[in-house]
Order: C-alpha cells, then structure tokens, then sequence
C-alpha cells in the first residue's frame, strides 16, 4: 500500500485530505506538530529538520495541510526535498504560495502550491477555459458562497497575511502584483445557478492571482466574493454549522471573445481533499506535464482533473 504523509493530519482540512486518501486505497500516514493528537502516528516540528526527516522516511508523497502556511511550507517542502519525495499544499496564503514559487523554482522534485479550493480549482478552470488560446486580456474568478465559517487555521493564517502586507490589499494588474489602501469595489456578478446574482466584492484577492499568472499569458487576474462571504469572514467567528453551497465562476476575455467555465459543490473545505489526493495519485501515476514547482493547471490535465473530481464538483 502506497503511504502518504499528512502534515497537520489532525486539522480540519487534514481530516478530510486522510479520510480521502483511505478511500483511494492509500496509507496515510499522520503528522504535525502537536503529539498529543497523533497517537501512533509521527510527530514533527518545522523547526526541527531531523524530526521532519525521520517523518518524511518511507512514504511517498506529502500533502501539507498545517497553516500557516508562511510558518510549514518551506520547512516541509525543504523536507520532501531532501525525502526525493512530491509535495502538494493546500495553502490559500498569497504571500506562502509566492515564497514557494521563488524558493523552488529549481526543485528536484514536484511542488505544488495550493491545491486546493482557493487557488487550484480556479487555476483548473481558468485553464480549461483558456483552452486553444496562447494568451487572454483578462480573466475572473468569481466566488459565489452561500456564507463563510472560517476555520481556526484560515483565520490564523488569513492574520499572518494580513500583517505580512502591512494590512494593504492586493491586484494583479498589468502583469503585477499591486498592493492598495483604498476600499473593495460593491459590485453584482450574475453566477449561474443554484445561486444567480449576487452582491460582491471585487478584487477580493486570492490565491488565484499567484496560481493563475504562473504559467498563463494574461496581464490581468481578477477575483471576487459573494458579499455574505466576505461578512463571514470579517465576523471571524471559528467554523461551525452547515457547509457553504458554492460556485466557482471564471470568465476569459481574449479580443473580444469571451469563455467561460464554473463548477459547483458543497463545502470549501470538504472539496479541497479530492483536490489535493488527485493531485498525489496522479503525480505518483506519472500523468504531469512538468517538473520542479507548478501550479494545478500547469502541471495536470486540466478537463481531465475537472472531470475526476465528480461527483464532488460539478462542472457546467
């Protein structure tokens, strides 16, 4: 049986990734920093090196899921490096998924940043939609969430980011990163159904304007959020109640023409583990287009990954 280290195993997104890799037919193999909630599995500190190592022995993936992410990747991936092993996060940190794009340009072995809900799946779709197409003038991710119950590790590491900008927000326009004081633009996105139109903020930034620029030929990333998402989010108040309904809206605009491609689901959380685990297998299968640190789109298939991920997506 094939075993995959779980780093922050015992998280909220860490159980689904473990859950997940079970079902597959893998063996996972549980760890992070805190000892007490891995019985008989392999604690390890980011800041120590050896325990990392003696973690990493014998398996054959890691998937990171321990935020924040500024504070584990580079560690981790330092780590998988070392282990000659493939390593996938599910980082939505702007800052982390830079450094892990600067860091590892030259990497031995396969990283991939942020795969997962915010950052891979926007990547995947704006990918597929691009299609046939050498490069686009603009492309949106829209992000329609029914509400937003953060968990203890998105709102650490949503605070880490925070201070790492110096509490500015960021643009990727005219083929960079902008950073800006002034307040989110109140607009109306028309998402498909369930959810139809929507108040939201633009410029909401995420992962996407890291992910998406990476490997595709466009000056101009775009992201947005449903208002009561973003009302979620501010309230910060720890996960609880019933998951989000979600759609994930991307439009590409290219002389005039535009494409366009959603997908739908329940639970930004609960997605993110098919996401990261399709990731791994298809690594470990050899079904990559690239080598070294690369984003969902870049490095897979992207209709075909699309496709894998029902029936916990929705395409169309």
């Amino acid at each position: 049986m094939t075993s995959v280290l779980v780093y922050g195993a015992y998280g909220h997104t860490g159980r689904f990734v473990v859950a997940e890799l079970r079902e597959r037919g893998f063996e996972p193999i549980l760890s992070g920093r805190d000892a007490a909630r891995l019985p008989g599995g392999r604690p390890a500190s980011v800041d120590d090196p050896a325990s990392l190592d003696r973690a990493l022995a014998g398996v054959a993936a890691v998937i990171n899921t321990a935020g924040p992410f500024a504070e584990t990747a580079t560690p981790v991936i330092e780590a998988a490096q070392r282990a000659g092993v493939p390593y996938v996060d599910v980082a939505a940190e702007l800052e982390a998924n830079l450094d892990t794009f600067a860091r590892f340009a030259n990497a031995d072995t396969v990283v991939v940043p942020a795969m997962a809900f915010y950052g891979g799946l926007g990547d995947l779709l704006a990918t597929a939609a691009m299609g046939d197409w050498a490069s686009a003038d603009e492309i949106h991710v829209a992000y329609g969430l029914s509400g937003w119950h953060p968990t203890a590790g998105t709102l650490a590491a949503g605070r880490v980011s925070h201070t790492r900008r110096g509490g500015k927000r960021i643009r990727f326009a005219d083929g960079r990163l902008e950073y800006h004081d002034d307040a989110l633009p109140k607009l109306s996105w028309p998402f498909p159904e369930p959810l139809g139109a929507q108040p939201v903020l633009g410029e909401f930034t995420m992962a996407d304007v890291v992910t998406i620029p990476s490997h595709l030929k466009v000056p101009s990333v775009t992201t947005y959020m449903t208002s009561v998402a973003a009302e979620g989010l501010s309230a910060a108040q720890e996960r609880a109640g019933a998951p989000e309904t979600f759609v994930v809206d991307v439009v590409v605009r290219s002389d005039g023409e535009v494409r366009r491609m959603a997908a739908r689901g329940q639970d930004i959380y609960a997605v993110t583990a098919p996401l990261a685990v399709e990731a791994v297998e298809r690594i470990l299968t050899g079904r990559t287009k690239t080598k070294g640190v690369a984003s969902a789109g870049e490095l897979f298939d992207a209709p075909d990954f699309l496709r894998a991920l029902a029936p916990h997506v929705t395409l169309g």
